[in-house]
């Protein structure tokens, strides 16, 4: 039997796109909450254009980033009831509806950027976008990444104990909160407009971000230490309300998914390609740049893998990495 594409099964998972609606001009919305300068942004806003050239006019996006309609659970109710189309979000939202995609937070579960990139396009990863019309509402096109977790403290670090009760950012999804709690932190979810002046004035002691964020809102310049540590990936997810969906023509499903796809598969080359920049960037600054590895964080990880490889199909995705060609 010949394997069934991603977009034969969005078609089956969605059910009514059985059926093909009549052609419409559309002028798309779609949502983010990064700014506009971001990887992420400066992609939607790419596949904007390309919909537009392909589709001869017929097809528009207007992009609303930075979280002009919201934060992302927001973003999500408006894609269930067709009030948004699409939107480019992060996976850690999509977990709160559907735990499997905690799999993908397993920490060191690849060792960098371009292992997290391959294996985001690997079976194992992306047949968990199979159940999102069912348990989300929407249509998942496929993954895009942002670049692997550091931790960034306004206090020295030297041991993970070192960590233990300090209020760490995070974004706000249970794999995340559960690895900080193994720490012995204290995780507070604050959303990104805010990390600064957190920061700045000790509302948090840390956080936990990834190295374009820590250099272009320059969040270093209120921290003593940056531990690179690659402890996570942090994939983004593009997304179509699964009502939109409904009302578009096979046509147009098809050119939507594969130029979607396309510029999702962009953000994962674009920080592939700018990772190490923005870490030599970060060592130019005179803070203090402490390379560490799963070592750092052994007992806490052991802790974090015995909680969630009872939740989550995490074994299924330490084997599919495992068998990644390996980057030098």
């Amino acid at each position: 039997m010949k394997k069934r594409s991603l977009l034969s099964l969005i078609a089956a998972a969605v059910g009514a796109c059985a059926i093909a609606a009549p052609a419409v001009a559309k002028d798309f919305r779609l949502g983010l909450i990064t700014p506009p300068p971001h990887i992420w942004t400066q992609s939607a806003g790419q596949f904007a254009e390309e919909l537009k050239k392909e589709s001869g006019g017929k097809h528009t996006v207007t992009l609303f980033p930075a979280g002009q309609l919201g934060n992302e659970a927001q973003m999500l109710q408006q894609l269930q009831t067709g009030a948004l189309d699409m939107a480019f979000m992060t996976v850690a939202e999509v977990t709160n509806r559907d735990p499997n995609f905690g799999a993908l937070f397993a920490p060191y579960l690849v060792k960098d950027v371009h292992e997290a990139g391959a294996l985001l396009q690997t079976p194992a990863a992306t047949k968990l976008l199979e159940a999102l019309p069912a348990k989300a509402g929407v249509v998942g096109i496929g993954y895009g990444m942002a670049g692997m977790r550091q931790i960034l403290s306004r206090s020295p670090v030297t041991t993970a104990a070192d960590l233990k009760g300090r209020k760490m950012r995070i974004t706000p999804v249970d794999p995340v909160r559960d690895f900080y709690v193994a720490l012995g932190g204290a995780p507070t979810p604050l959303p990104l407009p805010a990390v600064f002046d957190a920061l700045a004035n000790g509302q948090v002691d840390a956080i936990d971000m990834d190295l374009e964020l820590i250099n272009a809102l320059k969040f270093y310049e209120q921290a003593d230490t940056i531990l690179l540590s690659n402890h996570m990936m942090f994939p983004m997810v593009g997304l179509v309300s699964a009502r939109v969906w409904q009302t578009l023509s096979e046509e147009d499903r098809k050119q939507v998914s594969e130029l979607m796809a396309k510029h999702l598969k962009n953000t994962i080359a674009g920080y592939a390609d700018k990772e190490s920049g923005w870490e030599e960037q970060l060592k130019k600054t005179g803070k203090k740049v402490v390379p560490v590895g799963p070592e750092f964080f052994k007992d806490a990880s052991a802790q974090w893998e015995a909680n969630w490889s009872k939740r989550a199909p995490v074994a299924e995705l330490r084997e599919a990495a495992k068998n990644l060609p390996k980057s030098q």
